[in-house]
This record gives C-alpha cells, structure tokens and sequence, in this order.
C-alpha cells in the first residue's frame, strides 16, 4: 500500500484556506449563480478584455442575439452579484469588473497542494 507524503501546505504562494463561514459562502454564491449563465459570462469577459477596462453598454450589445433590455436585466444581475461596477455618463451607463470580486472567486478556486503518493 502506497504512504502519503504531505508536502508543503502552500501551492503556487498561497496559504490552505478555512472553510468558509455563512456570510462568505452566500457572497460567493451570488456571484458564482450569477456568472452561471453563459451570456453574463460571456458579458463579464468582454468587460473585462473591452479597452481601458470599462464598456458602454452600446458596445455589449452587438456580439449577443438578445435585446438591449434582455443585456441590460443581465448587468443589472452581475452589478447586485457584486462582479461589475457602473456609471451612468449622460444617455449611456459604463460597467467594468470588480478586481477585489474576481480575486475573491479566484482564491476560492485554487486548490491547495495535494499529498503526494510514496511507494511502500
């Protein structure tokens, strides 16, 4: 039967978390029910890859096959996840991505060092 040899409690720099507490796994949930549907995910990267790290709304509703109000309900969605900002300049509203939320989804999503198997 192989051993387990329990290497370094740290991968790639960072720490193995705690489990989560109530309060964040809801935060947390928000955000990954609302990045759940493909269009809010498709809406997110193209913020976050649009020119100087913010869009118009004008300029996210080309790429998708839905109306302006459909886009619209679907940012709204993402800004109450706490995933985008945004900011209403005359007629057009500007979105961009929320770094400190993306950094709170990616530490969730980093797995910590597995153990390592040792021949017996």
């Amino acid at each position: 039967m192989a051993k387990l040899a329990y290497p370094s409690r740290r991968l790639a720099g960072s720490a193995v978390r705690e489990p989560l507490g109530g309060e964040a796994a809801a935060e947390l949930s928000r955000m990954f029910k609302a990045l759940s549907d493909p269009i809010r995910l498709r809406l997110l990267s193209l913020i976050a890859s649009h020119e100087g790290g913010e869009a118009c709304v004008c300029d996210l509703i080309g790429p998708f096959d839905v109306s302006q109000p459909t886009i619209s309900h679907h940012l709204k969605v993402l800004r109450e996840a706490g995933l985008v900002g945004s900011e209403r300049r005359g007629t057009w509203v500007y979105y961009w991505v929320l770094p400190e939320a993306l950094a709170k989804l990616s530490a969730l999503l980093q797995t910590p060092a597995v153990p390592a198997r040792i021949p017996a």
